[in-house]
C-alpha cells in the first residue's frame, strides 16, 4: 500500500480522519470535486446533507475505481459544504459512515472541511475531491 496514515504525538487524534498521510507511491490520482449526481446527472438527496455526502463519497469511489484505486489509496480529501455551521456535523458524519459502509472501507485520510457560499447548482450542498497515490 502506498499510503500510511498517522496521528503524530502533539496533534489531536480526530475520530473521522488522520492528521497525516505519508505517500510512497509513484502515481497520483486527482479526482475532481464530486457532487451528489447519480450516473444520469440527476441530483440525489435534494435538501438532505447526509444523502448528498453519501452520494459524493460513492462518486469519489467510482472515480477512484476508474483509475485502479480505492479509498485505501486516498492521501487527502477536501470537502466543501454550502453555508457550513458546526451543527451540520452529525449529518455530514452520517453520510460519511453510510458511504464507507457501502464502499467497505475504514480508511480515514487527512481531510479539510471548507464552508462555501455556493456550488455549481443551487441544490448541491456538498462537494468532495480526493488525491490518491498508487505504487
Amino acid at each position: 500500500m502506498a499510503i500510511t496514515l498517522l496521528n503524530p504525538d502533539g496533534l489531536p487524534a480526530i475520530d473521522v480522519y488522520h492528521q497525516v498521510a505519508v505517500a510512497t507511491g509513484s502515481r497520483t490520482v486527482h479526482v475532481a470535486g464530486q457532487v451528489s449526481w447519480d450516473a444520469d446527472g440527476a441530483t440525489v438527496g435534494a435538501g438532505d446533507l447526509a444523502a448528498q455526502v453519501e452520494q459524493c463519497y460513492l462518486n469519489v469511489a467510482t472515480a477512484l475505481a476508474g483509475a485502479g484505486a480505492t479509498f485505501d489509496d486516498v492521501a487527502k480529501l477536501t470537502v466543501h459544504v454550502v453555508d457550513w455551521t458546526p451543527d451540520q456535523m452529525p449529518a455530514l458524519l452520517e453520510g460519511v459512515h453510510r458511504a464507507t459502509a457501502k464502499i467497505g472501507t475504514t480508511a480515514a485520510p487527512p481531510a479539510t472541511l471548507l464552508g462555501v457560499t455556493a456550488l455549481d447548482v443551487p441544490e448541491h450542498l456538498v462537494e468532495v475531491e480526493a488525491v490518491a497515490v498508487l505504487d
